[in-house]
């Protein structure tokens, strides 16, 4: 029987990059991997002619030959040109099975995924920590075996890998061992599956979980829940769950590391003639000294106000920035008393109370001269 055209297999393009090839082979390898259709004998042979087709068609050289001569091009043992490149391709594909049946490593036994949960906070709650109930849909070993997969409890030893759970591919002298396709590394078989689980030794539910999230977190912070994940095939270990911190936006406070930020309005008559003013923290309330004639966007720093760093202990600052607020909704007796104030400067006064206004309004006199020149 003729083979299929490596590309069709893989179901790609022939202009497809190396990660497209990837993608595809993984995507083949999660549907068509022996362990995961038990009840399909077609499906091992879909299994090795993706992998053989990833295999070539993953190595530069192999691929180039295949391009120009199909499947002739490895008939005859001419299968590598010059004999290289193949334990790069056995690299990737115990990478690839590393990162679908959670094998970190050639010959450990596999476990079950690691999962992600985002976990949105408000500020108080990262910056002093608290407790929290999570659900996390994933797969739970199941009860009816117990999560070995087995309906009677047994298994046997895996007659591929003979119970080492690892198996040698061989291509002239090159060698490199794999997991055992046939049993997921672990080394055993169930010859009896559990019915509800259908062998899998786990199925699909939520779990509930309590999480302590300690003080100073912030977005992007990860807690590992070891063994939390999801549940490992046929009894096999659990992945691990990693829960990411996302801090909320705050109405006051935006955070910078350890060092909180926020404005602190001021009224025109506090910032010209100075005022001590009440400014919120996250352990309380603390009075601000603002000096005479402060300008809108002045910054005053209060030293250890911010937040108590999760690493070091190590406090952060509280960094505030003026905003001179103009009033609005004036009485008359208030508006009659500005108008007197604004009538109080005059031109050589006016300089020297508002040197700011001064130098932009001769910036603008300058440049209409040298347009109007």
């Amino acid at each position: 029987m003729s083979k299929r055209d490596y590309y069709e297999v893989l179901g790609v393009e022939r202009s497809a990059t190396d990660e497209e090839l990837k993608k595809a082979f993984r995507r083949l390898a999660m549907k068509c991997h022996p362990d995961r259709c038990p009840d399909d004998p077609q499906a091992q042979d879909r299994f090795k002619e993706a992998k053989e087709a990833y295999e070539v068609l993953c190595d530069a050289e192999r691929r180039v030959l295949y391009d120009r001569h199909g499947h002739a091009a490895f008939e005859g043992g001419t299968g590598r040109a010059g004999g290289a490149g193949f334990g790069d391709v056995g690299d990737i594909f115990g990478d690839l099975f590393g990162d679908i049946f959670g094998m970190g490593g050639r010959g450990r036994a596999a476990r079950g995924s690691d999962l992600r949960y985002l976990l949105d906070l408000d500020l108080e709650d990262a910056v002093f920590g608290c407790e929290r109930q999570i659900e996390v849909p994933t797969a739970v070993a199941c009860s009816a075996c117990k999560g070995s997969g087995s309906e009677d409890g047994r298994s046997a030893t895996c007659g591929t890998c003979r119970g080492h759970g690892r198996v040698r591919m061989q291509n002239g002298i090159f060698s490199v061992q794999q997991p055992c396709p046939h049993c997921g590394g672990s080394g055993r078989v169930i010859e009896k599956p559990c019915k509800r689980c259908r062998g899998e030794g786990r199925v699909e539910d939520t779990r509930t979980l309590s999480v302590r999230i300690p003080a100073g977190v912030d977005s992007g912070d990860r807690i590992r829940l070891s063994g939390q994940g999801e549940a490992g095939p046929a009894g096999l270990p659990a992945g691990d769950l990693y829960v990411e911190v996302r801090v909320r936006a705050h109405p006051i406070f935006q955070r910078d590391g350890n060092d909180l930020h926020c404005e602190v309005p001021v009224r025109i008559g506090q910032a010209t003639l100075g005022a001590t003013i009440p400014v919120p923290t996250l352990e309380g309330e603390v009075e601000l000294s603002v000096p005479p004639e402060t300008q809108t966007g002045q910054v005053f720093r209060l030293r250890g106000r911010g937040v108590k760093s999760v690493r070091n202990g190590r406090s952060g600052d509280l960094i505030c920035r003026v905003v001179v607020e103009t009033p609005v909704r004036l009485t008359k007796a208030q508006r009659e008393l500005l108008q007197a104030f604004e009538a109080s400067f005059d031109d050589e006064s006016g300089a020297q109370h508002t040197p700011r206004a001064h130098s932009f309004l001769d910036g603008v006199k300058q440049f209409w001269s040298r347009v109007t020149s």
